[in-house]
């Protein structure tokens, strides 16, 4: 796809003034950042394939066994309220990478555990800004005013993006 016209995300890097210094520059901070690319696109994948590949041979692990305990049985729509499940519940339905079926548990998000929100969207595309490619999706839920507020890698982030929820993790009020 190469026609972005009413899309402002190509242009992006173009807004920007360069690269904002970093508050805390420590060595650590510096390292993570420096190895955050080859992790996530190298390291990380090859080890969820060796990960799914050993469980598949023994069957559903834990973690899927306890997601499809939480699965909804009636779907959810924009407006409905939905209580956020507890840290332990949601943690038992995290693979070893705290993700579920792809979508990661951010540590900051365990503090909306146990609080009552209402659903702004149910996804069931987004543009992936790594390669512009816009993509499907199912069971994964945006919430009203449940912001990410930036990463421990890099910092500090103004652009208040939407956070990713499983539909697992929430249950309808």
């Amino acid at each position: 796809m190469t026609n972005f016209d009413g899309c402002q995300i190509p242009n992006v890097p173009k807004i920007s003034d360069g690269p904002a210094p970093s508050a805390d520059q420590s060595w650590i901070k510096r390292i993570k950042r420096i190895l955050a690319v080859p992790w996530n696109y190298h390291v990380k994948p090859w080890m969820r394939r060796r990960y799914y590949a050993s469980i598949l041979k023994d069957g559903d692990s834990p973690a899927q066994v306890a997601a499809k305990q939480f699965a909804p049985a009636v779907p959810f729509e924009q407006g409905d309220w939905v209580r956020v499940r507890s840290f332990e519940e949601i943690q038992s339905t995290l693979d070893p990478f705290k993700e579920l079926k792809g979508c990661a548990f951010l540590p900051y998000m365990a503090e909306y555990c146990g609080t009552k929100q209402r659903v702004f969207r149910v996804m069931r595309f987004f543009l992936d800004e790594r390669d512009y490619k816009r993509k499907k999706v199912r069971g994964v839920i945006l919430l009203e005013n449940v912001f990410c507020t930036g990463t421990p890698a890099f910092g500090e982030c103004d652009r208040s993006c939407l956070l990713f929820w499983r539909e697992e993790w929430l249950e309808k009020v």
